[in-house]
């Protein structure tokens, strides 16, 4: 099988999610995989993924808009890029805004392709509803869908009808595994909220959770970017917590997990998460409300407490750190992502080993 793995995000966990699904099928017997990415991305401006097809996408609203107003023109330049390759299929791993352009080119080339789907819908808060349009698009002309977990699958047949519809793992992603376990430092538990500030991450949840946890007894850190609000004004006016409302670079993530002893996801409804993949990755303990696909996620992760939806119940998981703490994270990324691709590896054989069915405009 020649596959081609592409993600053309700029920023976020998409392009290290492909980067890790391209090297994990790499070793999949008989397999040979290219890597496809956006110039742009933070990933490759710190050097790291081994990327066979760089692709110049865009910077803001504007160059959007002007790309793919000329798909038109540019796929069949891209379909030249394509063609030496030879392949048997391709993987979205992860849709952004330009995919259709790569949906295109290999519909001339004659490349089936599959989407992993990260999330089906848009989360309450998200305010780009032309990329939910532009992801039922691309959806809708691949060969196969997969939803990196079974509440993703599970929307996805409404979305895309008749496109068979594969399940997976979003497993450890490891941006640097920090070296000492939680609480190695002897201190107060450092807790952090870390990602999208969106109100579908229940940050009125945490914010009431963490006015029933005594003062002294934790540290908590709030980073990541969104509007200002007043759920953050309320976390801000806590003791003992602090909110950076900012972009958190690809290569500060790892340092920011090193800090916190536990990850703690308040979240109202979720596909599944990327901040728990990277806090399974660093060895960190994980607090998350019982929501959406983040059970399933984190229903086989020793270091992970489960809650209701009630603040109550989350500050009572957080507190169970302290006086009855699960045991240090042994987390083994690589042994994950090979068992995951290995399953994903045979149902593309099986997808690709008749009759393919191919893309339509």
């Amino acid at each position: 099988m020649r596959l081609l793995v592409w993600q053309w995000g700029r920023r976020g966990a998409g392009p290290r999610y492909a980067l890790e699904l391209a090297r994990a099928l790499r070793c999949v017997p008989g397999a040979t995989v290219s890597l496809s990415l956006s110039t742009g991305a933070e990933i490759m401006q710190a050097g790291l993924p081994d990327c066979d097809l760089p692709v110049q996408t865009y910077a803001g609203l504007a160059g959007w808009a002007r790309r793919m107003v000329s798909i038109p023109v540019d796929a069949p330049a891209l379909a030249r890029r394509l063609r030496p390759l030879q392949l048997d299929g391709a993987i979205c791993a992860m849709p952004a805004p330009l995919d259709l352009l790569m949906a295109s080119a290999l519909r001339r080339v004659g490349v089936p392709y599959v989407v992993a789907v990260h999330d089906a819908t848009l989360h309450p808060g998200d305010i780009l509803p032309m990329q939910a349009v532009l992801q039922r698009r691309l959806l809708r002309r691949a060969a196969a869908l997969v939803g990196l977990s079974g509440h993703v699958a599970d929307q996805l047949d409404s979305i895309a009808p008749g496109r068979p519809v594969f399940r997976a793992r979003l497993s450890p992603l490891d941006y640097g595994r920090p070296a000492d376990p939680p609480m190695a430092h002897g201190g107060t538990l450092r807790l952090l909220s870390f990602g999208r500030l969106l109100p579908y991450k229940g940050l009125d949840l945490l914010a009431a959770a963490m006015s029933l946890i005594p003062p002294g007894q934790v540290e908590m850190r709030v980073v990541g970017t969104g509007p200002e609000s007043p759920e953050l004004d309320a976390l801000r006016r806590l003791q003992g917590v602090a909110v950076e409302n900012r972009w958190v670079p690809e290569n500060e993530v790892g340092e920011l997990l090193a800090w916190a002893d536990a990850l703690v996801l308040s979240h109202r409804e979720a596909s599944q998460s990327g901040v728990a993949a990277a806090a399974v990755a660093a060895g960190r303990w994980i607090v998350s409300t019982r929501v959406g696909g983040l059970a399933e996620q984190l229903a086989r992760s020793p270091q992970a407490r489960l809650c209701d939806l009630d603040a109550a119940d989350l500050a009572r998981a957080i507190n169970s750190l302290v006086t009855n703490p699960p045991p240090p994270g042994e987390p083994q990324p690589d042994h994950a992502w090979q068992a995951s691709v290995t399953d994903l590896a045979g149902k593309l054989q099986t997808l690709w080993g008749g009759p393919l069915p191919r893309p339509t405009d």
